[in-house]
């Protein structure tokens, strides 16, 4: 019989080990009518329990008739006395609570017990309670609960404080007057009742900066006993510093510093990870927490080992010389019998090591590359991409690796960053550019992830018209359209087609190759490849470029809107592509995705939602089509006054609307009929005002205010002078009723300024050479600066970008190390819808930086905006 059994509970082990695999819901709640026996069997009833929480956790819905008789059931098991019960019964009641009605009945019997002398009970009876009570409730049991704060038994505190937290997300005003009792359970001798009961003091304190401050100048004097407690303080302390940077800041990071000294390690490591995350942190301030990691790198404890490996392999992107004195440790670490603590080793010193050690490093890490999860291997790879930007000579050595990483098995994620990592290389080292392509051909030959794919032909198409012979990337290229599927087809056609656009030698072979693609079974390859076929045919390079090489960069929501606008008219005028808002979307990031095209089309850009916002107010439904919002709202009040006010600019093409988001901090104040009243500058003329009604507390609400821009070139930019006007209705804080009575008043705003940036939307030009020319003959301007006030040529370039609101080409934002000249090249669209391009040549001499810059366009108004700026 044994024997039986034994083989029994092995086939149980094999299937899963699983008792409650196939209970049934509605059998379990006819056994739970087994509560209103009067003899309690005990046994059952935790079984019955088990089930029934084994099944709301599971998802199984129950019905409120079904859940409501069984709570009333359950409530018979208070009779037992039997502590294993009662707490099944605790258990159940906070899973229920939501599913079953009449819930509070058990009021009674959990406050009973709360107070019972059967410490056992109290805890689990606490937050139970807790559970069911709402805000009416709270205030009947809330001296109970402020006993059990400080209550002797440390199990009762805890669930006591724990509970707070959690009430206090509803019920905040009565938990913010248990601060006293909270604060006295911060003295406690138990480790986990001073951890909660910080946690909850800070909870009451969190929106008085100078409180909390005050909390951890407190706690730092008087030493905390908690290690859990010290690292809540830890992470406070950092969010301050990181919140406000001119603020104690110096004490705080002073209170960090000196719990790299504490007895309890996972204190110290939570202070170096505090410190070396900081933001602005500089070298000398990383000193004693990276010393701290440096011993942890030789602690016998793997888990040590692991954490301050990891750490230090972030603190290497950012600030590598300062991780070098650990180089002697990681190197030691790199023969661990850990393999994770191995890689992190390892790809560490590739970010803090010299050129000399890069051959060797790789070595070992091929050795044991298959013995670590996809997880590692995707930080191994990001450690390769940081070194190629370091260390450019050395890209053959990475190409090979990374392609040798490809061919491995390996999950999406994984092979995704190596593909990633690769493109990366070839933008930005050119050398790079023809073995990264090689690599990549011969991975699409047998890639199983059709976005992975797709990116892959998109580079082609980009990049493989700049090699020195793109016909070799035709074979790779049109082998997927015979054997893949239909989205890499797509991609595949487009990536032939912009081969065609830019290598006039191969057009003819591919328009033949693209014609054969026009009996696809596929309708979206078939329209790719017959628009195609037509627009090379059309032998117009400016028309190749402006629709194959660079694309439509529309918003597929404003094209929408502007057709449906179009076939409601008398159709007599064709259709102006320039009537169509310009995408927000950063084009460089972009993809060729056809696989992820349902999911793109349905997902609208934030400007095309404020579009629609804008549309639906009565006032500005003429203005057009929106051009441009500003990409950050303009903050034009302090964040802690009593009215909070930021400004969002929407440009279009002869007027700029100011939306006003206004908030009413003061809880004793009603604000209606609020609104931003506007002196413009020069020429421009405030057309309408949309006041917002009501500014209740803390209810946030929007004003519009509609002006008109000059034509004069020299007068389309200024400043705004701002006012927010209102009326005003004191309140009772309690009811929130407000006067009938009120009393104007206006609160002084910031200026704000309309820039020359406003008028210009971003746009990549993917063959800015091309675009350049087709603009020869049209207006151009040219002007030579010297920008005295900037003293690098990578400062120079971010800050001409920033001022001129244009989109960087061909990676020419990025500027070489130790070059004396650079050429940025800009592209961009007016708001009348016609492309401005902008070539700037800088040049350092003698410590002052001198700045040419070239302009085209179509039309001369963008010319003078963009000398303007």
């Amino acid at each position: 019989m044994a024997f039986v059994m034994m083989r029994k509970d092995k086939k149980d082990e094999e299937d899963g080990g699983n008792p409650f695999k196939n209970i049934e819901k509605a059998t379990v709640v006819q056994e739970a009518r087994t509560f209103n026996d009067p003899h309690i069997h005990t046994r059952k009833c935790c079984l019955i329990l088990t089930k029934l929480l084994y099944l709301i956790n599971q998802g199984e819905v129950l019905a409120t008739v079904e859940a409501t008789e069984t709570f009333f059931a359950m409530t018979k098991l208070f009779q037992s006395k039997d502590v294993t019960l009662r707490r099944m019964v605790y258990l159940t009641i906070k899973e229920m609570c939501k599913l079953a009605e009449d819930v509070i009945i058990v009021t009674s019997s959990l406050t009973k017990d709360m107070n019972s002398k059967e410490d056992l009970f109290r805890a689990s009876a606490v937050r139970a309670l807790c559970k069911i009570t709402d805000g009416s409730m709270l205030q009947g049991i809330e001296r109970y609960l402020k006993q059990a704060i400080v209550d002797r038994d440390h199990s009762v505190a805890s669930a006591a404080l724990v509970s707070s937290l959690h009430l206090s997300r509803e019920n905040f005003e009565i938990v913010k007057r248990w601060v006293n009792e909270v604060q006295q359970a911060t003295s406690s001798d138990d480790h986990m009742v001073q951890y909660h009961a910080v946690g909850v003091l800070y909870q009451i304190k969190k929106n008085d900066k100078l409180a909390i401050t005050k909390l951890v100048s407190k706690q730092a004097r008087h030493s905390l006993r908690s290690p859990f407690a010290h690292c809540l303080m830890i992470r406070i302390a950092s969010k301050i510093i990181e919140d406000d940077d001119d603020s104690k800041g110096n004490s705080l990071y002073d209170y960090l510093e000196s719990c790299l000294r504490h007895k309890s390690e996972m204190v110290v490591y939570e202070a170096a990870r505090a410190i070396v995350n900081l933001k602005n942190v500089q070298s000398k301030d990383l000193s004693p927490a990276v010393s701290v990691l440096q011993l942890f790198l030789g602690s016998p404890k793997p888990h040590l080992r692991f954490a301050a490996a990891k750490t230090l392999n972030k603190v290497a992107i950012t600030h590598p010389l300062s991780v070098t004195t650990c180089n002697l440790d990681l190197e030691n670490l790199v023969t661990d019998s850990n393999r994770n603590i191995a890689t992190l080793a390892i790809t560490t010193l590739l970010k803090t090591g010299s050129e000399a050690s890069v051959e060797r490093l790789m070595k070992q890490i091929t050795s044991f590359m298959s013995e670590i999860s996809d997880e590692f291997k995707t930080v191994v790879v990001d450690a390769i991409k940081a070194l190629c930007l370091k260390f450019p000579r050395k890209h053959l050595t990475m190409m090979n690796f990374l392609s040798a990483m490809l061919r491995d098995e390996g999950g999406f994620e994984y092979k995704k960053a190596i593909v990633d990592t690769i493109i990366s290389i070839i933008e930005e080292n050119k050398e790079a550019a023809e073995s990264g392509l090689a690599h990549l051909c011969e991975f699409i030959e047998d890639c199983e992830h059709t976005s992975i794919a797709v990116r892959v032909l998109h580079l082609l198409g980009k990049e493989g018209p700049k090699t020195l012979t793109p016909s070799k990337y035709i074979r790779y290229i049109y082998n997927r359209v015979i054997l893949e599927n239909s989205p890499v087809r797509a991609a595949s056609v487009c990536a032939l087609a912009k081969l065609g656009a830019q290598v006039p030698s191969l057009k003819e072979n591919i328009v033949t190759l693209l014609s054969r693609c026009m009996t696809d079974s596929d309708d979206e390859v078939r329209d790719r490849a017959t628009f195609c076929v037509n627009v090379l045919q059309e032998n117009s390079q400016s028309l190749s470029n402006a629709v194959i090489v660079n694309g439509l960069s529309v918003s597929v929501f404003g094209l929408e809107r502007a057709l449906m606008h179009y076939i409601k008219t008398d159709l007599v005028q064709p259709f102006n592509l320039k009537s169509v808002p310009v995408a927000t979307t950063r084009v460089e990031s972009k993809v060729d995705n056809v696989a992820n095209q349902k999911a793109a089309t349905t997902t609208a850009s934030k400007q095309d939602l404020l579009a629609e916002q804008l549309a639906r107010i009565p006032q500005f439904a003429n203005l057009g089509p929106l051009f441009k919002s500003s990409d950050k709202a303009i903050e034009v009040t302090e964040s802690e006054t009593e009215y909070v006010v930021r400004c969002i600019k929407h440009v279009f093409q002869k007027h700029i609307v100011f939306q006003f988001d206004c908030t009413n901090t003061l809880e004793d104040q009603l604000l209606e009929n609020a609104y931003v009243e506007i002196e413009p500058s020069d020429d421009f003329e405030v057309e309408s005002t949309v006041p917002v009604a009501t500014l209740a507390f803390n209810a946030p609400g929007t004003t519009y205010t509609c002006v008109s821009v000059p034509e004069d070139t020299e007068l389309m930019t200024g400043s705004f002078v701002n006012t927010l006007k209102f009326i005003v209705k004191d309140c009772d804080v309690n009811t929130g009723e407000a006067d009938e009575e009120g009393y104007e008043d206006e609160y002084v705003l910031e200026d704000v300024e309309v820039y020359p940036s406003d008028y210009m939307q971003r746009v990549l030009k993917s063959n800015f050479a091309a675009s350049w020319e087709e603009l020869d003959g049209e207006q151009e301007s040219e002007e030579t600066y010297v920008l005295s006030s900037i003293s690098t040529i990578e400062d120079a370039v971010k800050e001409v970008t920033d001022l001129m609101g244009m989109q960087p080409c061909e990676r020419s934002d990025k500027v070489s190390r130790d070059k004396n000249s650079h050429t940025l090249l800009l592209a961009g669209v007016y708001v009348s819808g016609d492309d401005a391009l902008a070539r700037a040549k800088f040049a350092l001499a003698q410590g002052q930086i001198t700045m040419l810059l070239t302009a085209r366009s179509k039309n001369e108004i963008p010319l003078a905006l963009i000398h303007k700026a």
